[in-house]
């Protein structure tokens, strides 16, 4: 069967006309210089790199494609690298794998001795001290649920409650007990100073349990990039406040979460944190499985479709891809089919509505004042943007928390916070010269408006900046410009 075209949704340095960004996985199916181009085309906004696979020499490559695309599109483009974290795994099995009977006893030990149908290892020491009878370990994603029947220091005795095929090195779940293992191995310390070392704008922080967790990866990054929290794990959730405060951004990770919930609390519980992320302002992405069924075949279940657009309804920043667009057969048509959707939904009359389910209440301070003005103003006075300076992208994050009306058209001194806001709800982001007068900001802000396809002849726009110009935190001035029919010729081009 042909692979149909991708329709021609964007060109370069023009706004895509949505306000959601689609963050893509790179890998096999997707990390040539032309595939990535073809996504950028499709409508990917992002890229995230899977630090749990390839080498280093091969994730270095996919970075710097990104980048050369980058100046083709003539758009600043963020990159996530998204950490592996720890994984538990049984050991291995005498023939590679054995049958666990429904009901059957089954020991986890710490006998290295390959296992069978009755036991195996568990090369996790630190489980034996924190297990205790009632309590489940979830393998290989849940297929197989053990119950703690009793727990000592060198074997963990389990009832069968759901047996089936278990092979070497499969995964455990332990979802009703805090783990006694940092968030970052070994790999993960290494891989963190790696992405750092290639400029990488987002790194995303696997299986946080506490914040502790995101305090010591921080500290890692020195400084450099931003961090996402992943919350996967129960333990995460009840502590989501903490770790989102400690945070610059969080991903509801819906593949081990939805392994250790039952699978009917995972979407209250995705809504619950969308919400909870929105009101700080902080990104917040929706990911794993949400067109799956699109890795094999062109067009996704309508189950998937609705996934997608309940997650553009609830006002997430991002939806992700996996497995989708890096392993694939269809990585650049399911960009597409979710450009489409996202699209459709934000045409949808009763979007503005749905988006704004929860008030989003202001801190008592003038930016964030100011920027609740600026949603205010776009919905009483026809305007086609808020062009909003910024030198640290605080200012973007602040307005885009009040999902406005009309997109944001970002201009910052700061490559490095251009490519941040790129994963932002409604920012178009463009890396500019700083501006250094009143006089200056209005003709910039106008001249970009026409470059960057903002409006015409007779816009009305929305300028957000600081005075003194060039300080950083110092947002405190909105202006309303028109801008007029004559200036198309002078700030064109």
């Amino acid at each position: 069967m042909a692979k149909p075209e991708p329709p021609k949704t964007v060109t370069k340095s023009v706004p895509r006309g949505r306000k959601v960004k689609i963050l893509a996985t790179l890998g096999p199916a997707s990390s040539t210089p032309e595939m990535i181009a073809k996504l950028l085309t499709a409508g990917a906004d992002a890229f995230r790199v899977n630090m749990s696979h390839g080498d280093h020499a091969t994730q270095a490559q996919t970075i710097a494609a990104v980048r050369t695309a980058e100046k083709e599109f003539g758009r600043p483009i963020a990159i996530l690298c998204d950490l592996q974290g720890p994984k538990l795994r049984v050991g291995t099995f005498a023939e590679g794998r054995a049958v666990i009977r429904h009901g059957s006893h089954f020991t986890l030990d710490r006998d290295p001795t390959p296992g069978d149908a009755t036991r195996v290892c568990l090369p996790h020491p630190e489980l034996f001290a924190i297990l205790h009878k009632g309590q489940r370990l979830l393998i290989d994603d849940g297929k197989l649920r053990l119950r703690v029947i009793r727990a000592g220091e060198d074997a963990i005795l389990c009832s069968a409650e759901v047996g089936g095929m278990i092979s070497d090195r499969k995964g455990v779940n332990v979802p009703d007990a805090v783990i006694p293992v940092p968030a970052m191995t070994e790999k993960d310390r290494r891989d963190l100073a790696f992405a750092v070392q290639h400029g990488a704008d987002w790194i995303a922080l696997s299986f946080v349990q506490r914040p502790e967790d995101v305090a010591e990866a921080r500290r890692l990054m020195g400084g450099h990039g931003a961090l996402i929290a992943k919350i996967e794990k129960p333990a995460a959730v009840d502590r989501l406040d903490e770790i989102t405060e400690l945070s610059d951004g969080i991903m509801v990770a819906r593949g081990d979460l939805g392994v250790e919930l039952a699978p009917e609390e995972v979407p209250p519980l995705q809504k619950r944190i969308v919400e909870a992320t929105r009101h700080t302002g902080k990104p917040v992405i929706v990911a794993t499985q949400m067109l799956e069924s699109m890795i094999e075949s062109p067009a996704p279940t309508r189950a998937e479709v609705s996934d997608v657009a309940n997650a553009v309804y609830d006002g997430a920043d991002a939806v992700m891809l996996s497995a989708e667009t890096a392993s694939g057969a269809w990585p650049v048509e399911a960009v597409t089919m979710m450009h489409r959707i996202a699209t459709q939904v934000e045409a949808d009359p009763a979007y503005k509505g749905r988006v704004h389910f929860a008030e989003m209440r202001p801190d008592a301070t003038t930016a964030d004042a100011l920027s609740l003005s600026c949603a205010t103003i776009a919905d009483t006075v026809t305007v086609s943007g808020i062009i909003v300076f910024t030198a640290s992208g605080s200012t973007a994050r602040r307005v885009a928390r009040e999902r406005p009306a009309v997109p944001m058209l970002v201009l910052t001194p700061s490559i490095k916070t251009a490519r941040r806001v790129a994963l932002l709800w409604g920012a178009h982001s463009v890396h500019t010269r700083d501006i250094g007068s009143f006089e200056e900001m209005i003709a910039k802000g106008k001249r970009m408006t026409l470059r960057h396809g903002f409006g015409g002849a007779g816009t009305k726009l929305i300028i957000l900046a600081g005075v003194p110009f060039g300080t950083p935190g110092a947002t405190n001035l909105l202006h309303v410009v028109t801008l007029a029919g004559d200036e198309l010729a002078r700030y064109k081009g």
